[in-house]
C-alpha cells in the first residue's frame, strides 16, 4: 500500500535475495514496523504467488533477525493469498496482513463473503490492515475484524484528513492509524496533529534493501521430498533425503529455527526438525521451496563431497561419542562445504542457521570435539599423510578402521545420490 512498490529494481541473481523494506514509525521517530517487498526479480504482477515467495524469502532466506528484528511484519496480500497454504507456515504475532478492497465490479455478495476469511485470519492471530477505500458503505463489516487503517496521502485532499481521521475512528474505534505516502512535514504535523500515531512514507525513510545468500535444492530432490511427504513416508525416510541433498536440509534447518516460524528452541538436527514441523508443514515448505527455486542447484560434485564428508563423520563419531553427537557431526562435514556453496565465507553463511557451539566450534575454529574428525574426513579427500597421520593418532584410530568408514561413506552417498537405500 506504499509508494515504495513504484520503482523496480534490476533482476538479481539466482542465488541473491533481495528484501526492500520501508519503516513504519512513531510519533517518537522509533520503529514499530516494517513493510516488506521482494525486490529478488523485476515481476510486475501481484498474485498469491508473490505473496508466498516474499514472506517466504523474508522469513526463511533473508534472516528473519536482520530484517525485521523485533518489530511487526505489513505484507501486501491478494484476496488468493489469503487463503494460501503457506500461512500455515508462518507464527502470526509478527504479521500484519495488508488486505485492498475488492474491484469495482465486485458484487455485495463477493465483498460479504470475504468476512468470512478475515475473521478466520484474525482467529489464527493475524492483524488486519485496510486503507480509507474499506470505510466505503459496502465493507462495512470488514472494519470491526481492522487492527490497523492506513491512510494514503496522496490519495485525499488537505482540507479532508480530518473527516477522514474522525470517519475511520467511529467506524473501527479499536484500529491504529497509519498516515502512509508522508512526503512533507506538513502532512506529518497535520497528521499526528490529528492524533494519528504511526506513519510511513519517504519523508521519514526511503526503502532500504537487506540482501543474503541462497543456496537452491534442486527441484527434482524436491519433488523426492514432496513425494516421500506424500506418502506418508516414516522419519528415517525424510531423513535419508535431507541427508542426501545439503541444501535441502540447510534450508529446512534455517526455515525452522527462524523467528517467523515462533519456536523457543532451537532444532539442530534433520530427524528433530521433520518431528517438530509434521507432514502437514513438511510438505507446505517443500511445496513453497519448490515454487521459489530454480532448475539450477549446487554442483553436483561439491554436493557429493559435502554428503560423504557427512557420513564419514557420523561413521567415525559413531565409534567414540553418544548418538545425538554423531547426528552432528554429520551436520558439521555437511556443512563444512556452505562457503563453496554459497560463495560467501563460512563465518557469514552460518549466520543464517542456528547450530551447536560444537559445530560452529569444529567448523569456524577447528577445536572442539568434532574438530579432529573434520580434520580427518579432510585429510582422506585429499591424500595428505602427515594431517592423516596427525587427526588419526589424535582420535587412537587405526587406519583400516577410517579406511573402512571411508569406503563405507562413499558407497552410501552413491546410493543416496543414485537414488538408493
Amino acid at each position: 500500500m506504499t509508494d515504495s512498490t513504484d520503482t523496480l529494481a534490476a533482476p538479481a541473481p539466482d542465488n541473491l535475495i533481495v528484501i526492500a523494506r520501508q519503516a513504519i514509525l512513531d510519533t517518537k521517530r522509533a520503529v514499530c514496523g516494517y513493510e516488506l517487498f521482494d525486490r529478488s526479480t523485476t515481476a510486475h504482477e501481484h498474485t498469491a504467488a508473490t505473496d508466498a515467495a516474499v514472506l517466504f524469502n523474508a522469513l526463511a532466506y533473508a534472516g528473519a533477525e536482520t530484517l525485521i528484528g523485533r518489530n511487526t511484519v505489513f505484507i501486501n496480500c491478494t484476496h488468493e493469498s489469503l487463503v494460501g497454504a503457506h500461512l500455515e507456515l508462518i507464527h502470526p504475532d509478527k504479521v500484519v496482513l495488508e488486505v485492498p478492497v475488492l474491484g469495482p465490479d465486485a458484487s455485495a455478495e463477493e465483498i460479504e463473503g470475504k468476512v468470512g476469511v478475515l475473521q478466520a485470519l484474525k482467529d489464527r492471530g493475524f492483524r488486519i490492515a485496510l486503507d480509507q477505500n474499506a470505510m466505503k458503505k459496502a465493507y462495512v463489516n470488514w472494519l470491526p475484524l481492522a487492527s490497523f487503517i492506513k491512510l494514503d496521502m496522496l490519495a485525499f485532499k488537505p482540507e479532508l484528513a480530518e473527516p477522514l481521521v474522525k470517519f475511520a475512528r467511529s467506524q473501527c474505534p479499536k484500529a491504529t492509524l497509519v498516515a502512509e505516502k508522508v512526503e512533507s512535514p506538513q502532512q506529518y504535523e497535520r497528521m499526528a496533529g490529528l492524533g494519528v500515531t504511526l506513519f510511513q512514507g519517504y519523508w521519514f525513510a526511503q526503502p532500504t534493501e537487506v540482501k543474503a545468500q541462497t543456496i537452491r535444492p534442486s527441484q527434482a530432490t524436491i519433488l523426492q521430498l514432496i513425494d516421500l511427504v506424500r506418502k506418508q513416508a516414516d522419519v528415517d525416510e525424510i531423513e535419508q533425503l535431507l541427508k542426501k541433498d545439503p541444501t535441502l536440509s540447510f534450508n529446512l534447518l534455517r526455515f525452522i529455527n527462524s523467528s517467523g516460524f515462533g519456536l523457543s528452541m532451537e532444532i539442530t538436527s534433520f530427524r528433530h526438525a521433520v518431528m517438530i514441523l509434521g507432514l502437514k508443514k513438511l510438505f507446505r515448505w517443500a511445496a513453497l521451496l519448490l515454487t521459489t527455486s530454480r532448475n539450477t542447484g549446487t554442483p553436483l560434485a561439491v554436493g557429493q563431497t559435502a554428503v560423504v564428508r557427512g557420513r564419514l563423520m557420523e561413521l567415525l563419531a559413531a565409534e567414540m561419542l553418544p548418538p545425538e553427537e554423531s547426528d552432528h557431526a554429520f551436520v558439521v562435514g555437511v556443512f563444512s562445504l556452505l562457503d563453496v556453496m554459497l560463495g560467501v565465507p563460512l563465518d557469514r553463511a552460518l549466520e543464517s542457521v542456528s547450530l551447536p557451539e560444537s559445530v560452529v566450534d569444529a567448523l569456524l575454529r577447528n577445536q572442539g570435539v568434532f574438530a579432529p574428525f573434520l580434520e580427518l574426513t579432510r585429510a582422506c579427500e585429499s591424500g595428505d599423510e602427515t594431517a592423516f597421520a596427525r587427526a588419526a593418532e589424535q582420535l587412537h584410530m587405526s587406519g583400516h578402521q577410517i579406511n573402512m568408514a571411508h569406503m563405507q561413506a562413499l558407497t552410501w552417498a552413491d546410493d543416496l545420490l543414485a537414488g538408493g537405500n
